[in-house]
């Protein structure tokens, strides 16, 4: 498919229907421009990230459809289960067996309950789950299940080392807080009831309700699993779960380009620049779907009048020009529906799908007969930078029976000569409002980015409100990825950067207080007398060639002249320690009281180090690189004096 896809990349072409005609008429002065090779991986390559974002989309259509979901379920499979044992041939484990096992498989189960069976008070959240150790002597078999399977590895100071960790930090939050009754919706969880008992040795460990992950009592003793239950209090937790399943493959790529050429190579990337595991591999190779979806989500086209999308074959764009002129798309047959068939008038757009079918034969849009209550209709996404589109979409998501581009133009007898100026005449662009409901939609699929492009181009009043009021929507993400007091600087860097890839700044535009401890914003949050620790508890497990490059490099730091810098390339295969030799500098330094900002070329690079951060983030590096491109650190400030 991917060889199939690369062969007809030169014959196959997508333009905009007035820009090929644009293109036709300045094909001899264009000849002139030298470009490299562009190939594109489209949505139709199940896997691809088009077709991810899609997916995500197509998901967060069924969400605004259906409104969220009441529990989330992580169920992981317990590869002490008779059946796995069983299939093991000889001397094999679990880990040995990919094809059944699929590198422990578990699920994320999103369940709507039936109206009489709501989540509505603190009683019904208790009665649904528990984050508490069973009395064993009411119930033994409940009792080893929880301590067996739904405990959390003690993190932090007990056992720094633990994969949770994070900038010294638990990424799932724990130790959790004694609290004698549960508390609803906090940041889009409940706060559960954890009563303070006595603890119980559970290994090497002494374990008490701090560390219990909340479940379900029933379903745990049905299936002897770790299956952690969340009440979904708001539709954070659904956001992250489709997030979560379509964010793509872990990836990064470094490629030469010829002098003067640009190549742009998807599939290339997509086969060299991905991470496939094993599982992975096995489900593809035995051609299991990806993918299933319970209703069809038609995505409508949106397009400014004659910019409507054709494919053409390379020498035969006269032809697709004919034939685009003769073929309706979704919209322009939605304004022929609404002439014709008096009964669409009351109908949105987006909801058209669930009662008319689109005729791709015909291109017509033609009453369903039955199943339209398992359809969804949703509209693309459009760049605030694509500005009279962008409105466009405001008005399709409000206007219903308009039968032509000039009927959505003329407002009360008034011609607009521009969509922006309908949206104006009815009232939508007033204040700062149109710029919280792009959020509210953003929020769905990428806040910092929207946020970015809004006050980069957007005529925004109040950016500080702006922020203040979508504060968690763009902190989210990071506050998951990092903490809480973290989170937010970490998306403040990373809208900075955003528009620093645009040639602008947030500081003109006066952003708002990020309030972060002051240790945070300076950059040195770390404890001396626990970094000497670590310190010495790194540099005993060093081999002699990992302490020779660790004494190297310190005596490079310490011992060398100010006004001297050097440079070191580490080298080595993947599992002789690298990054362990980075986490013994890191601490070795930081126990000595100096700072360090550890600098990696990807964000995947930096999660690996301590505090990492990729280099555009710290060095305000612009993305778009070229012979007179300038870093954006301003002098005299914090940045620039760490």
């Amino acid at each position: 498919m991917l060889h199939f896809l690369r062969q007809n990349q030169e014959d196959l072409r997508i333009e905009l229907y007035r820009g090929l005609l644009d293109a036709l008429e300045c094909r001899a002065h264009n000849e002139n421009i030298r470009t490299g090779k562009l190939i594109i991986l489209p949505s139709s390559f199940q896997g691809s990230p088009r077709h991810m974002q899609q997916n995500y989309q197509d998901a967060m259509a069924m969400v605004r459809k259906f409104g969220k979901t009441d529990l989330f379920l992580t169920f992981t499979c317990n590869t002490s289960w008779s059946e796995i044992l069983n299939s093991m041939e000889g001397v094999q484990r679990p880990e040995d067996r990919p094809d059944i096992i699929r590198g422990l498989p578990h699920v994320h189960i999103l369940l709507t309950l039936d109206s009489e069976s709501k989540i509505r008070t603190k009683d019904d959240i208790d009665k649904f789950l528990s984050a508490e150790l069973p009395d064993p002597c009411t119930d033994l078999r409940l009792f080893q299940i929880v301590t067996k399977c739904m405990v959390h590895v003690p993190c932090g100071t007990i056992n720094i080392n633990s994969p949770c960790m994070r900038d010294e930090q638990c990424c799932k939050s724990f130790l959790k807080q004694f609290k004698d009754d549960t508390e609803e919706n906090v940041n889009g969880y409940p706060i559960y009831r954890r009563r303070a008992t006595e603890p119980v040795q559970v290994g090497k460990y002494s374990i008490d309700n701090r560390w219990v992950v909340s479940y379900n009592p029933w379903l745990i003793k049905k299936f002897n699993a770790h299956i952690h239950v969340e009440v979904c209090a708001s539709v954070k937790s659904v956001k992250y779960l489709y997030k979560y399943v379509y964010k793509g493959h872990d990836a990064a790529s470094v490629k030469i380009q010829k002098e003067g050429a640009l190549d742009h190579d998807e599939i290339l990337s997509f086969i060299e620049g991905r991470y496939v595991s094993a599982p992975e591999a096995t489900w593809r190779l035995n051609e299991f779907n990806l993918s299933h979806k319970s209703h069809t989500v038609v995505c409508l086209a949106v397009h400014l009048p004659q910019q409507q999308l054709i494919v053409y074959q390379d020498g035969q764009e006269a032809q697709a020009i004919e034939r685009a002129a003769l073929r309706k798309t979704t919209l322009t047959s939605w304004f022929e529906l609404n002439k014709n068939d008096p009964s669409a008038h009351n109908i949105s757009y987006s909801d058209i799908p669930q009662y008319y079918m689109f005729d791709k034969s015909t291109t017509n849009w033609k009453k369903r007969q039955r199943g339209g209550q398992n359809v969804i209709g949703r509209l693309p996404v459009v760049s605030i930078l694509d500005t009279e589109r962008y409105y466009l979409r405001m008005l399709l998501l409000r206007k219903s029976g308009a039968i032509s581009f000039d009927d959505i133009l003329n407002v009360n007898g008034l011609r607009c000569i521009t969509f922006q100026q309908v949206c104006q005449e009815y009232g939508l662009l007033r204040g700062d409002q149109q710029w919280h409901d792009a959020l509210n939609d953003a929020a769905q699929f990428q806040s910092p980015r929207q946020f970015a492009m809004i006050c980069g181009f957007g005529e925004v009043e109040d950016v500080p409100d702006l922020w203040v009021q979508h504060q968690v929507s763009l902190c989210e993400d990071f506050v998951h990825r990092y903490s809480e007091q973290t989170g937010p600087r970490y998306a403040f860097d990373d809208i900075e950067e955003l528009l620093t890839s645009y040639n602008l700044s947030l500081q003109k535009l006066h952003p708002p207080t990020v309030d972060l401890p002051a240790s945070v914003l300076e950059g040195a949050n770390f404890d001396v007398v626990e970094e000497q620790a670590k310190a010495n508890s790194y540099t005993m497990q060093l081999n002699s060639e990992q302490r020779n490059v660790v004494e190297i490099l310190l005596s490079a730091v310490y011992n060398n002249a100010a006004d001297t810098s050097k440079c070191y390339f580490l080298d080595g295969p993947a599992g002789t320690g690298k990054t362990f030799v980075y986490s013994t500098l890191l601490h070795t330094i930081h126990g000595r009281g100096d700072d360090v900002i550890p600098v990696a070329s990807t964000g995947i690079a930096a999660t690996l180090l301590i505090g990492g951060r990729t280099a555009h983030s710290v060095f305000k590096i612009p993305i778009d690189l070229n012979a007179t491109s300038t870093y954006n650190l301003k002098p005299n400030t914090k940045e620039a004096d760490v």
